[in-house]
This record gives structure tokens, C-alpha cells and sequence, in this order.
């Protein structure tokens, strides 16, 4: 080995090399010729002398230290994030003040992006919040519809537990949908009592009558998107872990988003209207309804124009 040149944005080594049988035993290093302080050139043989001692083929060097290089695993059933943690705990109750650890290669790259999942499951949320916010022109209704998204996680986090499947960067991609999709069934339940609620009916009338007409729709739905992932949970072959992560968690989060989350989508579409008096334009229609109700009942009613000087009223 002589040294390193970049080229075309890498990294090259310059290593010498004899031929095959000019290095075949030990002793031919000693063939080798090097120039002397005059010019001319000796054996290696003439300067140096050879020895067999113990040492290591490489000295591991990194950002500047010796260090020594670990590489590992995780065992079956535990994920990498944990097998992690497991050896930052090791080498924290272990290595004295004078050592310290560091990560590379793809451990450092998942440090790095650990806490990125996390983020885009928050974002996630609230660009549902301020979509549905838009569509319904309501603060409190769209958090009616984001309630339902928790029993889907929980449905997702059961059934990655009973498969023994751990909390992977896979599963966590199968959360991020589940908003979406637990949202998608809130959203048939709360636009239709909103309808039935502008048509006249209480809110807990209209609540009671979306819950049972959507029900239907709702788990049809469901349960045609849960048998088209079945495929994902039962793969086999190349990738198969991570296909077992994302479809064990989402159909774990679409059976609790319709079992469970379905009953309690009216009642918080029913509390939360209570609470916020529903929106902002349900107070002036209704204000508007009843002061119709009775003609003359107290409203404002132009009077006749007043007749002109010298002629009758009759005029």
C-alpha cells in the first residue's frame, strides 16, 4: 500500500505488486530492489533484515483514535434499534473515562434518522386536521374525525405483539398510512351527521342515524382493504420481515379502527358539537329560523309609504 487519489468522485489506493512467483515464500522479499542515497539500486535484502512476529494485519483508526471496529447483529425477533440501545447500555457500564464509542455504516444512518418517523406521523396528523378544518370550516369537527385515529394504533401495536414483530422502521411507514385510513372511516360517520344535522335533526338524532347508515359502507370498505393486505402479512421469500411489518399493522389498525373506533366516532362528533356549538354558521341559521316562525311575532315590518300633502290616503 503507498497512498490514496481521488478520481471521478471516489477514493482509489495505490498498492504494489509482484507477479505470483516472486511471491510465493517469505524470503522472496528480499528480491525486492530499492534505490540507495547514490542512485543506485540494492536488495532489500542489503538494508533490512526479516523476522516472523505476532501483530494485527490492520490498525483501525477512527475520526483520528485507534479504536476497535465492532460488527454485530441483531438475534431473531429483536430489531435493530433495540440490539442498538443494548450495546450503547454494554458500553456505557463497561468502558472506563479514557474510552468512548461511536457508531458507522448503516448504525450511524438509522441514529440519525431515528426520531424522523416520529415527525412525519405529527405533520401527518395535522395536515388531516387542517385539511378536513377547510372542508368542514370548523375547528372542533375535524378533532372528532383525528379521535378515531389512537384505536387504530392500538389495533396496530396488538397485532404486531401477538406476531411477536418488532416496532421496525416498516411498521412504522404502515402507521403512517393508518391515519389516513382511520380517518377515511370517521369522515363517512361525521359528514353525514353534519348533513342530518343541517336538515333540522338534533345532534344526537343525527348522530345515532349516521352511525347506522354508514355502518354498512364502512365495513365493506374495510374489509375489502384488509383482504387485499392479507397478501403483505403471509409473504414469503426476499423481503418478507418487512412486508409482515407493514401488513400485520395496518389490518391490526383497520380492525380497530372499525370495531372499536366506530362506536365512539358519534359520540365524539355529539360531545365535541355540544362543547363547541357546533360551527360558526349553525347559530345565525338557527337565530334566522326562529325569527320567521311567527309573522309579526316581534320582526321588523316596513310600514306604508306616508301620502302625499292634499291628496287622500286612498291614492
Amino acid at each position: 500500500y503507498v497512498n490514496q487519489f481521488p478520481k471521478n468522485s471516489r477514493l482509489w489506493q495505490v498498492i504494489l505488486q509482484a507477479e505470483p512467483e516472486y511471491r510465493l515464500q517469505p524470503d522472496d522479499i528480499d528480491q525486492i530492489y530499492v534505490r540507495n542515497a547514490t542512485g543506485d539500486m540494492v536488495p532489500l535484502s542489503a538494508v533490512v533484515k526479516t523476522r516472523w512476529a505476532t501483530g494485527p494485519d490492520l490498525v483501525t483508526r477512527f475520526n483520528n483514535y485507534p479504536a476497535a471496529k465492532i460488527t454485530g447483529g441483531p438475534a431473531p425477533g429483536v430489531s435493530s434499534g433495540q440490539a442498538l440501545a443494548v450495546m450503547e447500555q454494554i458500553a456505557n457500564e463497561v468502558l472506563t473515562g479514557d474510552y468512548g464509542f461511536a457508531w458507522a455504516g448503516e448504525a450511524r444512518e438509522e441514529k440519525q434518522a431515528g426520531g424522523t418517523s416520529a415527525i412525519a406521523f405529527i405533520f401527518g396528523l395535522i395536515f388531516v386536521f387542517l385539511i378536513l378544518a377547510a372542508q368542514y370550516e370548523s375547528w372542533t369537527l375535524p378533532f372528532g374525525v383525528i379521535m378515531a385515529v389512537p384505536f387504530a394504533l392500538l389495533g396496530a401495536l396488538i397485532a404486531i405483539a401477538l406476531r411477536g414483530i418488532p416496532n421496525d422502521v416498516y411498521f412504522q411507514i404502515g402507521l403512517l398510512t393508518l391515519i389516513a385510513l382511520a380517518a377515511k372511516n370517521a369522515i363517512l360517520i361525521v359528514e353525514f351527521a353534519v348533513e342530518q344535522h343541517r336538515d333540522g335533526k338534533s345532534l344526537y338524532d343525527a348522530a345515532v342515524e349516521a352511525a347506522q347508515l354508514r355502518f354498512r359502507p364502512i365495513v365493506m370498505t374495510s374489509f375489502a382493504f384488509i383482504l387485499g393486505v392479507v397478501p403483505l402479512a403471509i409473504a414469503t421469500g426476499a423481503s418478507a420481515n418487512s412486508r409482515h411489518s407493514i401488513g400485520t399493522g395496518v389490518i391490526g389498525g383497520m380492525l380497530g379502527a372499525t370495531a372499536i373506533a366506530i362506536f365512539f366516532v358519534p359520540m365524539f362528533f355529539l360531545v365535541l358539537e355540544k362543547l363547541g356549538v357546533g360551527r360558526s354558521g349553525d347559530t345565525a341559521a338557527e337565530t334566522g329560523a326562529g325569527e320567521s316562525e311567527e309573522p309579526g311575532g316581534g320582526a321588523l315590518q316596513p310600514r306604508a309609504p306616508a301620502a302625499p300633502e292634499g291628496k287622500s290616503g286612498h291614492e
